[in-house]
């Protein structure tokens, strides 16, 4: 076996040494290069891109080639160059012309339209053909992807000192190859096979050639990645509600007739591309390339511009059909003080394609005529849509035709398959990815490096073993570890050791510091140690010692978790010692909620408990989608009463309530003394079709279209140890996030159970349902106007919650209202008991207030009659 791979090694360098240089620059006519133009070898399928610069590079072995240069709005050019072998270097430079798009005699008939909106019909005619013309392919992937700062703010927000590790220049830049197939309806697989991260050599890019299928123009409605709402394509089956097209020319192309249509929007307000071009070829109706941007109009969070170029061209060996040959993104950001741009481009060739039909069907115009004779100066007829739907493509059995090409597809095991990845992985980063030397990266990187990314790689990658060094790290490390107030009020202080690998992190005053009528004035100082591994394993161990000087009461305790397995999920839980809980472990009511409303509004609201002992966790990812909870837990638990009524404001007519729930169900009080309680719980959750990345250092979960399912079992195991508790309490759930397109994405969670037979419980064991009291919201997923306790049940409930986020679909079209980003949200929770009846409440609220804040109004309905009404507050973003 290592006889054959010596041998398949030295062919592999005979043939490469064999394999010359094509390189040069395109540039337009006054000499500026032209970034990721596209140069493609004619008859094959071999394409690289220029870089930043202009600058582009093709390694082929010795012969003749025809070397195509293509740029989005310029004349495409093709000339023959000869490779002679022995690791030559050809230098070709190429100056491309801008397309001069002749714009034809129009010949009016029944309509005063532009010849443009005829091109787009027949386009939009043909749009379900052309999404689904491939049934499925095979390529290789080529992307880079570039982040740099222009500037860097002294600190986060004027209050968080921003660390040494940022400064103006580039923070980012990797490459990486991959294997990339597809097959329909939409199923992208990826196999990495050489990564490289600037200043990293361990380091995994996280560039993705799949994630490019989102943005296809042949759908309906695209995703850009930095906004929340989705965008309308110029081609969608509605697009003419909402672009206005104008055909500004045409041009003969590769033996086709290219139209170059410009895109506006028809309202600044409406989710669409606010300028650019779309380029339609004639007769096919398909897309030829498109060059588009989205502005601040388009409601980006984070982003001041974005623009995107995609370039088509007929399939290798099926020319009927047109495959992407490039893309390229670029960004201008401004965020929380930084300032900077970025790109990544992606460069496909090597493509194996399956077509769904053998040849195109029903053509609707004639073939153009060659490449090489004069487009026909015919004058342009402004045809009617009535006439433009008697030429409607005939599909029928596409559908069909689409499900037998890709279940052939899936059978195939050589030609398009990029190997056997397993079910629901639709990326596999190979171990080794990133241990490729420099002259691997110079033999197969399609793209040239632009002099800043040279001098890039070769700063951060000859300074790794510095930066990496113990005394390097402890210099950052000091800088980092500098006590701020502001750390230390609002996000907590963390002490690092990075070359150790450890950190210590304290919690912020406002966790530490807090109030209540149990303990008065309570300090729980908490700190959290974490160590790591090499391998991505870890453990961290939380000591903490809470104290109240009102019924000067020490309670200490200790958790500790630790990270079993370097990749899947695999986690132990413990926690030992004395704590405080709330009768309600799931409760909105946060130490800091409760300690306002406490010390301002006479609301103590907090319900307490004590609990002595300790309890034993273990979670694990068993298989993809399906992951198990287990906890045993002992306590012996404690009645607490109020031993202070100090506050800052005395508020006429409301007084403190006693440190005891107040529920439906146990009208004469839920007063327990004492007692012990032995408990385990199991939680499954599943979620079918779960897709997901595997990397060498870890595997990370990209959700499904299906809902998740979770399962509860949750036993009080009596006379065992002196547990004085028995019951059965089984719950199942459902949950789902919901993409509407346009109209924005719902989600909604519903959960139904009850105790089985006649339990012996306490309080704190019954079913809680967390509601809200307060204007300040935690969750505003869960009920807002519902009492913390009056409902909570030892029976069966049915409890459901539902939000609908608009993404500004109503906001946006209000000119003033529009500029705030302000989005609409709707929600609905419900809950069903022997004791509530029928409980619903009603919400609607703006999310991205001032960016993060959400406000919510909410009506709540009991069997009909209105309960209340109330204002929410919270994060919302």
């Amino acid at each position: 076996m290592h006889r054959y791979l010596l041998l398949l090694f030295f062919l592999f360098n005979t043939l490469a040494a064999q394999a010359g240089i094509i390189k040069g620059r395109v540039t337009d006519p006054q000499g500026t290069g032209l970034a990721f133009a596209n140069v493609a070898v004619r008859t094959t399928t071999t394409s690289t891109a220029t870089n930043e610069q202009g600058n582009y590079q093709l390694r082929m072995p010795a012969g003749t080639y025809e070397l195509v240069y293509q740029y989005v709005g310029y004349k495409p050019r093709i000339e023959t160059v000869r490779v002679a072998g022995g690791d030559t270097a050809t230098t070709l430079n190429i100056t491309l012309e801008p397309e001069a798009y002749k714009l034809r005699e129009v010949v009016v008939r029944a309509s005063d339209r532009d010849p443009a909106y005829a091109i787009i019909q027949q386009a939009q005619q043909w749009r379900r053909y052309h999404l689904r013309e491939v049934s499925a392919f095979k390529t290789r992937a080529y992307i880079k992807a570039l982040g740099r700062f222009a500037e860097v703010p002294g600190k986060l927000l004027g209050l968080v000192k921003i660390g040494p590790d940022f400064k103006p220049g580039i923070f980012y830049l990797s490459e990486s190859v991959s294997e990339l197939s597809f097959r329909q309806p939409n199923v992208v697989q990826e196999r990495m096979i050489s990564s490289r991260v600037s200043g990293d050599t361990k380091g995994i890019s996280f560039n993705r050639a799949g994630r490019g299928a989102g943005l296809n123009f042949y759908e309906n409605v695209l995703k850009s990645g930095f906004s929340e709402r989705g965008f309308v394509s110029p081609v969608a089956d509605g697009a003419l509600l909402f672009y206005k097209y104008e055909l500004e020319g045409s041009s003969q192309q590769g033996g086709v007739l290219v139209h170059k249509i410009k895109v506006t929007p028809r309202r600044r307000t409406d989710p669409v591309f606010s300028s650019g071009h779309i380029y339609i070829v004639d007769g096919t109706w398909r897309l030829h390339s498109v060059s588009l941007n989205l502005d601040k109009n388009a409601q980006l969070d984070y982003v001041d511009n974005f623009h995107i170029e995609q370039l088509f061209a007929p399939a290798p060996g099926a020319p009927h059909v047109w495959v992407i040959q490039s893309q390229k993104i670029t960004v201008g950001f401004t965020a929380f003080g930084f300032k900077g741009s970025g790109y990544l481009t992606a460069v496909l060739s090597n493509y194996k394609v399956q077509p769904t039909y053998p040849n195109r069907p029903a053509p609707t115009a004639l073939p153009v005529a060659p490449a090489t004779k004069e487009p026909a100066e015919a004058p342009v007829t402004r045809e009617t849509a009535a006439e433009i739907r008697k030429q409607k493509p005939k599909l029928s059995g596409l559908n069909r035709e689409v499900r037998r090409q890709s279940k052939a597809a899936e059978r195939d095991t050589a030609g398009l398959s990029i190997g056997q990845l397993k079910r629901g992985e639709i990326m596999l980063v190979e171990k080794g990815v990133n241990e490729r030397d420099s002259s691997y990266w110079d033999t197969i990187r399609p793209i040239p490096l632009t002099e800043e990314e040279q001098k890039d790689y070769q700063v951060k990658d000859s300074t790794e073993v510095v930066r990496n060094s113990r005394p390097y790290q402890d210099s950052l490390d000091r800088v980092r570890n500098e006590l701020e107030v502001s750390k230390f009020l609002l996000t907590g202080y963390t002490y690092s050791n990075t070359f150790r690998k450890r950190s210590w992190y304290v919690a912020p005053v406002f966790n530490i510091l807090n109030y209540n009528t149990v303990e008065g004035t309570v300090i729980n100082p908490e700190a959290t140690f974490t160590q790591r591994t090499d391998d991505r394993r870890s453990y961290s161990i939380t000591p903490a010692v809470r104290y109240g000087f009102s019924n000067k009461l020490v309670s200490p305790s200790l958790a500790g978790t630790w990270q079993l397995h370097p990749v899947r999920v695999s986690r132990l839980t413990a926690r030992v010692g004395r704590t405080i809980d709330n009768f309600d472990p799931n409760t909105q009511l946060t130490p800091f909620i409760n300690t306002y409303y406490t010390l301002l509004e006479n609301r103590n609201y907090a319900k307490t408990y004590r609990r002595d002992g300790g309890q034993l966790g273990y979670q694990a990812e068993v298989l993809n989608g399906l992951t198990l909870q287990g906890t045993l837990s002992y306590y012996g638990r404690h009645e607490l009463e109020n031993t202070t009524i100090d506050l800052w404001r005395d508020k006429a007519g409301v007084a403190f309530t006693p440190n005891d729930p107040r529920n439906e169900e146990l009208p004469d009080g839920t007063g327990f003394g004492r007692n012990q309680a032995l408990t385990w719980e199991l939680v499954a959750s599943f979620r079918p079709g779960q897709r997901y990345i595997t990397r060498p250092d870890g595997k990370i979960n990209l959700g499904s279209k299906s809902p998740t399912f979770v399962g509860i079992w949750r036993q009080g195991v009596g006379g065992v140890l002196g547990s004085d508790v028995r019951y059965t309490l089984l719950e199942l759930g459902i949950r789902q996030n919901i993409g509407l397109g346009l109209l924005g994405t719902s989600s909604y969670k519903v959960a139904a159970g009850g105790f089985v037979g006649t339990p012996e419980l306490s309080f704190m064991d019954f079913r809680h349902f967390s509601g809200n009291r307060t204007y300040l919201a935690a969750d505003f997923s869960q009920f807002q106007l519902l009492d913390y306790y009056r409902f909570s049940t030892q029976r069966r409930f049915l409890e459901a919650h539902y939000n609908h986020h608009f993404n500004g679909f109503f906001l946006n079209k209000i000119p003033l209202l529009r500029q705030l980003k302000w989005q609409e949200v709707a929600s609905l929770n419900y809950l069903t008991t022997a004791q509530v009846g029928h409980y619903v409440e009603l919400g609607v609220g703006l999310e991205h207030v001032f960016k993060v804040m959400r406000v919510d109004f909410y009506t709540g309905l009991q069997s009909g009659q209105r309960v209340g009404t109330g204002v929410r507050v919270g994060i919302g973003f």
